[in-house]
């Protein structure tokens, strides 16, 4: 529990935050303020970490909050008057946080039980310059295959779409190789790869994958340039205005685009944010904030599973987590029959939410621990669940003394496991494959990926200096 705890936890900060929360919600009770509390705790290890670790946990217990803790709690406060039906929290707010407030601290408590300093995080610096300056090309050779396969992606069925998804993120691991593994960084190479991301986002009008991506690559130059305390928080507000931005803006580019056939762009950007303020006279307003609250708030789904299970479908004891890893550790092969991404039958069933064409939900490890387990069993689950991610960072660790590239895979292996709207077979699902890939990588090209580990001696010689 060392990572959660740390000694160097800007307290100060923490509490000019905490203090104030509580005078602006002054009439939401002790858990949901407790709630808001873990939070920005979680946040602020968050924040605390980047410039010495990819910070995979901290990641996976700040979106957990923010979507099981924050969106919800704004909910129950006031801006839950702003949906209908289905999207509304559906039980009482204090039967919600007797689940959600437990099993979202047990899903931490997993993720660092033995995470001891953090294993699994942090970069060997040294060994990745070593493994860079060995095979001087390789980082040119990922950010070449990323750039063809999200070309070739597309000519392939389903069957490969999940390959060719891995693949394409290749071109992040090997902008991260050039960041960390040379003394100049080539602006045209970066712009080229970060640039691509910009523009698929706006392209599909689908914006997790640059808020995602944004954070890592944040997180690994500031490994790389080490950022004062002012500079960092003057990029998370930053990044936190553009993040609200874009989850306002998100609906309404969605549907120019999508359905009235306007071409993507900062054209059609422009246009989006003026019909906005036409319409509500302010872009940030809190009808519009209620109306968006949604897109971070995972808790109303939850909320229509407590309602539908036990009362009209009785508790999976098991089954439906069955289904959930055969989907994850089978491929269709062996098991034809396995669950599909985004099933629509399974989802109604637990939720009793029935989803149009073209709509996509997840009933969340959260809703999934529920709906096997109940309460208590849904706690354990999680906790369970945080510790499996540990492990698997930690067995990364292992390994990266004798390839310490392996630890610039991360934000691709733990892509969709950080996102918590994620459905389970689809979050283990891409661990285990993304994971089996890697290895098969690394077994195939060995000698590409070894490096020898140094005397520590030696190691602490070339810092001095350096």
């Amino acid at each position: 529990m060392k990572s959660l705890f740390q000694v160097k936890f800007n307290w100060i900060i923490f509490l000019a935050l905490g203090i104030p929360i509580r005078f602006v919600f002054m009439h939401i009770p002790w858990y949901a303020y407790l709630a808001l509390m873990i939070s920005l705790f979680q946040f602020t290890l968050l924040f605390n970490s980047i410039g010495s670790v990819v910070p995979v946990r901290y990641i996976l217990g700040s979106f957990m909050c923010l979507q099981f803790y924050v969106g919800p709690t704004f909910a129950y406060a006031g801006l839950d008057k702003f949906q209908r039906g289905f999207l509304k929290m559906q039980i009482p707010e204090s039967e919600y946080f007797s689940y959600a407030l437990p099993a979202v601290i047990c899903f931490i408590i997993g993720l660092h039980l033995r995470a001891k300093n953090l294993e699994g995080e942090k970069l060997n610096i040294e060994g990745i310059k070593q493994f860079v300056r060995k095979n001087p090309q390789l980082a040119y050779w990922f950010i070449a295959i990323g750039f063809s396969a999200s070309f070739l992606g597309s000519f392939f069925g389903a069957a490969f779409a999940f390959v060719f998804a891995l693949l394409a993120n290749l071109k992040f691991v090997g902008a991260f190789m050039l960041i960390l593994g040379r003394q100049k960084i080539r602006l045209i190479v970066m712009s080229l790869v970060f640039g691509s991301i910009i523009l698929s986002s706006f392209a599909k009008a689908m914006f997790h994958d640059l808020l995602t991506w944004a954070i890592f690559i944040g997180a690994v130059f500031s490994i790389k340039y080490k950022p004062s305390t002012r500079t960092k928080a003057l990029f998370t507000a930053f990044f936190v205005v553009a993040a609200l931005t874009i989850q306002l803006l998100k609906g309404g580019y969605r549907q120019a685009t999508w359905y009235e056939g306007q071409e993507a762009g900062l054209e059609t950007l422009q246009k989006t944010i003026e019909e906005e303020e036409q319409k509500r006279g302010s872009l940030f307003n809190s009808e519009k904030l209620g109306a968006s609250n949604v897109r971070i708030n995972q808790g109303f789904i939850i909320t229509n599973i407590m309602k539908t299970v036990p009362e009209r479908v009785p508790h999976a004891r098991g089954e439906q987590l069955l289904q959930i890893l055969e989907a994850a550790f089978l491929p269709r092969l062996l098991a034809p029959n396995k669950l599909n991404a985004g099933d629509k039958q399974i989802f109604t069933k637990y939720s009793g939410m029935p989803l149009g064409r073209g709509t996509s939900m997840g009933l969340s490890a959260v809703g999934d621990g529920y709906i096997n387990f109940g309460k208590m069993g849904g706690c354990v689950f999680m906790f369970l669940l945080g510790l499996l991610y540990s492990e698997t960072l930690k067995i990364f660790y292992r390994y990266s003394k004798y390839y310490p590239g392996l630890l610039l895979f991360m934000g691709v292996v733990f892509y969709y496991p950080i996102r918590p709207d994620c459905e389970l077979q689809t979050a283990l699902g891409h661990l285990v494959k993304s994971s089996f890939l890697l290895f098969v990588m690394i077994q195939v090209w060995k000698y590409v990926f070894y490096v020898r580990p140094q005397n520590p001696q030696t190691v602490l010689h070339n810092e001095i200096r350096s």
